[in-house]
């Protein structure tokens, strides 16, 4: 690469690269430049002395969306090591000029979305009559894959095709993956300007690569224009040119040089846009990392910032030696202790690994295969939770208050204000008891509704997912007019909050958008009858008329007995509010009458179930046995009863859940005890299989056990069965009987003991401690054996 006297210092970078940072430090303590211009959106200059004051603490990063639907959006974040912001800070620090020059939001959104929407989605190139055009690489390895006499080949051909130019230069240089490359090659580079030079002829041989993406390629090309009009300004307003450094990714910095024009003032005022809205906000190294999804070209932020402070500190060679002591400090905090002997073997194997693949440093996968055997034992799940808190990391970036707020983080801290809830704005975790029924001691409607205004914010951030908040459960359902909420203030919360401003410019406006962007996705009721419900707990009334609007259009063809079920569940719950939560419930009250109906009349089909599905239908009964009692007066219990007691006598339907069905009619007192003693002689004889004689007795023990335990006749009933089976039917019922006994607690397993100690005619506290003693070793023994039981024997 040629410099001359007259033209900028070209700087290419991978934007997440400690290296990239150092050695981009040292170049500009040697130029001394007067300005410095970085690859980004150039409408974000107004942020640059926001992220790189004191007070900020990286990750931070600059986020850009479209005012309108659909959202789009572009994402800039930055690392402490980021070329990029080292380039700022050294700027500040020298009082050189510094600037983005990439195309501006509302350009580069427009340009790179319309990329994105073309008939192009799986990367390739079609010609004007939609044939698919391959490149001239594509094309060799596709004759490859298909001609080759070579097994090699074929494979080689077939892992490389569908790779991007990144990974195909990674493979073809003899490793995994693009980062493991990258590493040995450029991170490990120590030599001076060696980093510069080597990136500059990496970014050149991409660009050569980098054709089977047209749309891509021309994108790439109206950049570069800009920036080299951006370049050119700067020079025309009194730097010389030799004082210019520019710093952009690996790919552009070959392109920005030469005799290339720059893009006209026409041209630029001719390109396409969008409306956009910019703002900064704090980050997280686990949202950089790409386990998150968001990439960033980073898999592993936090071992990069141990790699930073290793170059900062002059002393590159340690970093194998604090990988792995952060490790194994992690691991002795969780219990599992690893010796300093352990860790000096784990450095010898890792340069050993990195000496094997002629490395001058172990990389991070030298470093991981090297954590499995020495410090895991072999065994990747030992140091794997290690692992990824030495890599990824908890850290988490911070602004000073009041930079760069988006409209919803400025209606949140109103909100936060006007709800007296400041004081909870804090790391530590606080209680908050809310009761959400009206204050007649205090004198404004403001005051008196406090509580419920509360629930009200904090339900909308729920809804959200925004962690500034977690809702306790109260144990009393009945209890609706009480809340239980834990407030904790975090970093992450604030990001999640700023995120949300794609929905919406204010809290309750993210929370509309998020309910109907559910909404028209919904395709089922129980999904609809849950925003319904929590709409109403938001407080938001036209959102819950829109989720009963599509609720009673589900409903019309639903024949899910689980889902009718749920959805009538949310809203019965949402009907219990009443007055609490101040809104007319009476729209509610058909669609839970028609979504009960339709439940009931689905129940006895649904009950024609194996045992794993029986479950959530016994939970599903149970949902509308407790509507039946709260709104008798509203649904039709007459013909709730008439089925359940249909399902209790029903043969051919899962015995389980004819069980559960007796145990609601004992517990509401509509079998008396001789409609009880007909069923046990019927369901507990030797003439029935004994899985379904004590799959009956399982579900009828699922409900009110005392009830069962008062009813001496009962197990006069079960001992006598059980006397009456012979050897083999005695151990297939017995499987099943201990499964049925299974969630009796200690209190209700002595009363059962002593109530057979009556039925055997001996002492009841007797009997009680002999059956509750320990089992011998021959008795745990023949317990055991049943778990191998062959029914296919029987």
């Amino acid at each position: 690469m040629k410099h001359t006297e007259k033209s900028p210092h070209f700087f290419g970078v991978r934007h997440l690269s400690p290296q990239g940072a150092h050695q981009l430090l040292k170049f500009l303590d040697e130029i001394m430049p007067t300005a410095v211009l970085v690859e980004g959106l150039s409408d974000a200059n107004p942020q640059i002395e926001h992220f790189t004051g004191k007070a900020t603490k990286p990750p931070v990063a600059i986020l850009a969306y479209t005012e309108e639907l659909p959202v789009r959006t572009l994402l800039y974040p930055f690392a402490e090591y980021s070329p990029e912001y080292q380039a700022f800070v050294w700027s500040k620090k020298n009082n050189a000029h510094a600037e983005f020059i990439d195309l501006p939001s509302d350009v580069f959104i427009n340009l790179e979305y319309s990329n994105k929407d073309r008939d192009k989605t799986d990367g390739t190139v079609k010609s004007g009559d939609g044939e698919t055009i391959e490149s001239k690489e594509e094309a060799d390895l596709n004759k490859i894959e298909k001609g080759s006499d070579s097994e090699s080949e074929a494979v080689y051909a077939t892992t490389i095709k569908n790779k991007s130019v990144y990974e195909k230069w990674a493979l073809m240089a003899g490793d995994d993956d693009h980062d493991t490359y990258w590493e040995r090659n450029f991170e490990h580079n120590l030599n001076k300007d060696a980093y510069r030079l080597a990136v500059f002829e990496f970014g050149k041989s991409i660009r050569q690569l980098s054709h089977d993406n047209r749309f891509e390629e021309a994108k790439n090309l109206v950049r570069e224009a800009y920036m080299r009009k951006r370049i050119q300004d700067t020079i025309k307003s009194g730097h010389k040119p030799e004082k210019v450094v520019v710093v952009t990714g690996a790919y552009h910095s070959t392109a920005l040089g030469g005799d290339l024009p720059p893009m006209t003032d026409e041209e630029f005022s001719s390109l396409p846009r969008v409306k956009t809205k910019l703002t900064l906000m704090p980050y997280s190294y686990y949202r950089l990392s790409s386990r998150s999804g968001y990439g960033a070209g980073n898999t592993a932020p936090a071992y990069y910032g141990m790699m930073w402070e290793c170059l900062r500190e002059k002393d590159f060679e340690k970093l194998p030696s604090e990988y792995f002591s952060s490790m194994v400090s992690y691991l002795r905090e969780s219990g599992t202790h690893r010796s300093v002997a352990e860790v000096i073997e784990a450095v010898r194997l890792s340069n050993t690994l990195a000496a094997m693949h002629g490395g001058s440093a172990p990389t991070l996968k030298d470093l991981r295969d090297a954590a499995v055997i020495c410090l895991g034992y072999g065994e990747l799940t030992v140091v794997a939770e290690a692992m990824a808190h030495v890599e990824v990391g908890t850290a988490i970036g911070s602004l000073p208050e009041g930079v760069s707020r988006t409209s919803i983080q400025d209606d949140f801290y109103r909100e936060l204000k006007r709800l007296k809830l400041e004081k909870y704005k804090s790391p530590v975790a606080m209680d908050l008891e809310l009761d959400l029924r009206e204050n007649r001691r205090v004198k404004s409607e403001e005051a008196a509704f406090l509580d419920l205004n509360r629930s009200c914010f904090l339900h909308r951030l729920k809804a959200l997912n925004i962690s500034f908040q977690k809702y306790k459960p109260k144990s009393q359902d009945s209890a609706t007019w009480a809340e239980s909420w834990i407030l904790k203030w975090t970093p992450e919360a604030e990001i999640e909050l700023v995120e949300s401003v794609l929905r919406g410019e204010t809290v309750e406006l993210a929370v509309a958008f998020a309910f109907k962007e559910r909404l028209e996705k919904c395709e089922k009721i129980e999904e609809a009858a849950l925003v319904i419900r929590q709409a109403c707990e938001c407080g938001m009334m036209e959102s819950m008329e829109y989720a009963r609007e599509v609720l009673q259009r589900l409903a019309v063809d639903t024949g899910a007995f689980n889902e009718a079920a749920f959805a009538a569940f949310q809203l019965s719950q949402v009907i219990s509010y009443g007055d609490i939560r101040k809104f007319d419930s009476s729209k509610l009250v058909p669609l839970l009458e028609q979504l009960f109906l339709r439940s009931t009349l689905l129940m006895l089909d649904a009950a024609n179930c194996d045992n794993t599905a029986a479950a959530g239908v016994a939970e599903s009964i149970n949902i509308l046995n407790t509507i039946a009692l709260e709104y008798y007066n509203i649904v039709d219990e007459e013909l709730w009863i008439r089925k359940l007691t249909e399902l209790s006598e029903r043969d051919d339907k899962n015995p389980k859940l004819s069980g559960f069905a007796c145990s609601i009619l004992l517990e509401r007192n509509l079998m008396d005890s001789e409609k009880l003693s007909q069923e046990v002689a019927r369901r507990l004889s030797p003439g029935i299989d004994a899985d379904l004689g004590a799959g009956w007795f399982e579900g009828l023990s699922m409900r009110n056990r005392y009830v069962l335990l008062a009813r001496t006749s009962l197990w006069n009933q079960i001992s006598e069965y059980v006397s009456q089976l012979d050897n083999e039917q005695f151990k297939r019922a017995l499987v099943f009987l201990r499964r049925a006994f299974a969630d009796f607690n200690t209190a209700e397993k002595r009363g059962i003991c002593e109530k057979l100690g009556e039925v055997w005619g001996v002492d009841s506290e007797d009997a009680s401690d002999l059956l509750s003693r320990e089992l011998s070793e021959e008795e745990e023994q023949s317990i055991s054996e049943l778990n191998d039981f062959d029914f296919g024997d029987i």
